[in-house]
């Protein structure tokens, strides 16, 4: 009894209300079926029915839950938020790499953005640390296979290591690759923060990107 009030005490709101709902027409079929000075086909049927209905709706309860999961709890990342970009970069790219990583950071759950470009780190925004990025295993196979990899829960994943530079503990890293020449490091406030479209809005930008960087930016 204390388990099943612990997990409904996690449910939503209405899926709280929907499952007490349930118990409640359980309970009220019960003690109207041991009341009964006699049993009928009638009342047979009524309980039937009456227990089908209470099944169903903690059903929907249980369902309910899962298709509205917890959000995980945001991690207190250490950073100091910032913006530092290339110097060498012209004014066209760099009003593009404003807009873009700007964008990540107010419409997705991004904490961090780095762009990395033949061998340089051209732009840190959000939360930054000032320490050296220097891609790895997962990284140059973004790079050798043009892949999005999103690394959903870090602590999963024993290289995670790789973007302790960009920045300590991320819960959460998505790599979009910038052709074989370079990547764009996303990092989330939580675990499993960033959803399909998140991604695929930013495989978008990284498309642009990359002619923005091949044209501005070749060496």
């Amino acid at each position: 009894m204390i388990t099943f009030l612990q997990q409904s005490a996690s449910m939503p709101t209405p899926a709280r209300v929907v499952l007490f709902s349930g118990l409640l027409v359980l309970v009220l079929a019960v003690t109207n079926a041991s009341t009964a000075d006699l049993i009928t086909p009638d009342l047979q049927r009524a309980e039937v029915l009456a227990g089908l209905a209470a099944v169903g709706l903690m059903l929907v309860a249980v369902l309910w839950t899962r298709a509205n999961p917890r959000s995980a709890d945001q991690v207190d990342l250490q950073g100091e938020q910032g913006l530092v970009m290339d110097e060498q970069t012209s004014a066209e790219l760099r009003e593009e790499l404003g807009w873009g990583s700007h964008m990540l950071l107010t419409a997705t759950p991004a904490a961090t953005v780095l762009v990395y470009w033949r061998g340089h780190v051209i732009l840190r925004r959000g939360l930054i640390r000032a320490v050296a990025f220097e891609p790895a295993d997962i990284c140059n196979r973004v790079m050798e296979r043009e892949t999005t990899i999103s690394l959903v829960n870090t602590e999963l994943f024993p290289g995670r290591t790789e973007f302790d530079s960009v920045l300590q503990n991320l819960p959460a890293v998505v790599i979009c690759p910038l052709g074989k020449n370079g990547v764009v490091v996303v990092g989330g406030w939580s675990k499993r923060c960033f959803s399909q479209s998140d991604e695929r809005w930013l495989e978008g930008w990284t498309e642009r990107l990359k002619t923005s960087l091949e044209k501005n930016r070749p060496d």
